[in-house]
């Protein structure tokens, strides 16, 4: 994983997953206008676990959401598991999205009437592809929840609903997953089962995965943590611990 500041930064042939050249995205007319993200190139490569982090109104979400092509930048470059999608069409986009991308939220968003198997089932059903139970459950089995199959989101604890969102983001078999704040939800506990399992992701199955979080510990799982503040990556760090995390964070906040 490489990153920098208004500069651009190239991987090896073939080996970035995500890409952002020059990524800058303005809200609100033009003498009220803010820019979330300023000029951002970065690139993470494929099999990667890149968190980022950052003050509140640093661009963190938005850095995701471009990258995920929720969001179209005002300039600049977004090239997504080997595609150009600066200017992809909307069905482009939904059809890249269902191919090729999973998505993990903090409110697990998971149907309340549907039993585990039929949410992680959900995405399959919506992009009009035949369901195979078994491939349900070999997803469910990986998470952990070989037994709860049959179990509804309510009778399900928060890290347990956690987990098949994960294997309702997995089930498509996507070439990047990105997170937004996972663990925000959690208890310590739970937390850090998430984490294990999107750790054991990484390095067992050759996932890619892009995470926004405020927690320090759950940075300290990935890779490499980037750190935003004003739109901008000001910082930059390969395997850090907890406590360094922490720290950088706060001279950000301060």
């Amino acid at each position: 994983m490489s990153a920098a500041v208004g500069t651009e930064q190239v991987a090896p042939a073939g080996s970035a997953a995500i890409e952002l050249r020059g990524a800058t995205r303005h809200y609100g007319p033009k003498r009220e206008r803010v820019r979330a993200l300023d000029n951002v190139s970065v690139v993470c490569g494929r099999g990667s676990w890149t968190a980022v982090m950052g003050p509140s109104g640093s661009g963190k979400s938005t850095l995701l959401h471009c990258a995920a092509g929720l969001e179209q930048l005002s300039s600049g470059q977004v090239h997504l598991a080997g595609k150009d999608i600066t200017g992809a069409s909307d069905r482009e986009l939904t059809e890249l999205r269902r191919r090729d991308i999973g998505f993990v939220f903090q409110n697990f968003n998971l149907v309340a009437s549907l039993t585990a198997e039929q949410n992680v089932a959900l995405p399959l059903k919506l992009a009009g592809v035949r369901v195979p139970t078994a491939q349900v459950r070999e997803v469910l089995a990986s998470v952990g929840l070989a037994d709860r199959g049959k179990h509804r989101p309510r009778e399900l604890s928060g890290g347990q609903q956690q987990r098949v969102a994960i294997a309702r983001a997995m089930v498509m078999r996507p070439k990047v997953l990105f997170a937004d704040e996972p663990t925000g939800a959690l208890d310590s506990n739970s937390a850090r089962q998430v984490l294990r399992l999107l750790r054991d992701m990484v390095d067992g199955a050759g996932q890619t995965i892009v995470m926004v979080t405020h927690d320090p510990a759950a940075a300290a799982s990935a890779d490499s943590v980037l750190f935003l503040s004003d739109g901008r990556i000001v910082d930059h760090a390969v395997a850090p611990t907890a406590r360094e995390v922490a720290d950088r964070l706060a001279s950000l906040e301060g």
